[in-house]
């Protein structure tokens, strides 16, 4: 069990648990969060006997957006670098903060989001990169990146609009608006709202507990055929999992839920 500064890490029945962990400072990430996030979702892909990932927070917020001591310190770290040098320095940071949540997106488990308090900023950059979203009533959102007088870099512009279409998320990037649990889930960012953070968390426990009992071949399977067809035309996305089950179809997870099926009992898979 990989050990974190800011963030807490759990396993229990084969799903993980990785919470934001500096509830002082409202979970806003800094740096080392930052590539934390990245390293326990790293391990999670790697993880054999992990097959299901809640990502949730610890306190009443679930994630404020990015550190603005953050933001300074990239600033001073560039501040004295050549022209030129420094776009290209700058770039390789705007780089790697991405490549850390794309990490969520990319990793072959399902990662389920448990939102909770204000979600802001580098929040929405988060759950947008996960399967599923689920938020406590009292949750509140916002794009707030142009109110920082910032584009948001980190995944949002990409991600979002294949969730709530163009012009919901071109409305919620433009103005920064704060909404509400009910609009987010009306628009199809949330999944489920939840009256309040305890039954949150029971609901998205319990759902990666059902998903941890399935297939885990057919859950990676899923999701990255999902990802690609997400991204490619409907042709592109037949090829794709024609060739995937072509491949992966005949497996040992096939003929243990078939036997189950047939029997009437829950089937158990290896991880």
């Amino acid at each position: 069990m990989p050990d974190f500064e800011f963030l807490k890490v759990t396993q229990a029945h084969k799903v993980a648990e990785i919470s934001l962990n500096r509830p002082d400072k409202a979970n806003a990430l800094h740096e080392k969060m930052w590539f934390e996030v990245d390293a326990a979702f790293r391990w999670a892909d790697e993880t054999p006997d992990v097959r299901a990932v809640v990502l949730r927070s610890e306190g009443s917020r679930f994630c404020s957006g990015i550190d603005f001591e953050f933001v300074l310190s990239i600033a001073r770290r560039i501040e004295k670098t050549p022209d030129g040098r420094r776009q290209e320095q700058l770039l390789a940071i705007i780089r790697s903060l991405q490549n850390s949540f794309t990490r969520i997106e990319t990793c072959r488990k399902p990662v389920i989001a448990a939102v909770q308090g204000v979600c802001y900023g580098g929040g929405i950059d988060l759950i947008s990169a996960c399967d599923i979203r689920h938020a406590a009533a009292d949750a509140t959102f916002s794009v707030k990146e142009v109110d920082l007088g910032i584009v948001a870099d980190v995944g949002t512009l990409q991600r979002l609009p294949k969730l709530v279409g163009e012009g919901r998320a071109r409305e919620w990037a433009l103005t920064g608006k704060v909404f509400n649990a009910t609009e987010a889930e009306r628009a199809g960012l949330i999944n489920t709202v939840t009256p309040d953070a305890q039954s949150l968390l029971e609901l998205a426990r319990e759902q990666a507990a059902r998903l941890a009992e399935k297939s885990p071949l057919a859950v990676r399977g899923t999701k990255q055929i999902l990802n690609y067809s997400r991204d490619h035309t409907v042709a592109e996305g037949l090829d794709y999992v024609a060739v995937w089950n072509a491949g992966m179809l005949m497996s040992l997870d096939l003929k243990l839920a078939i036997e189950a099926a047939m029997q009437r009992r829950q089937a158990e898979f290896p991880d």
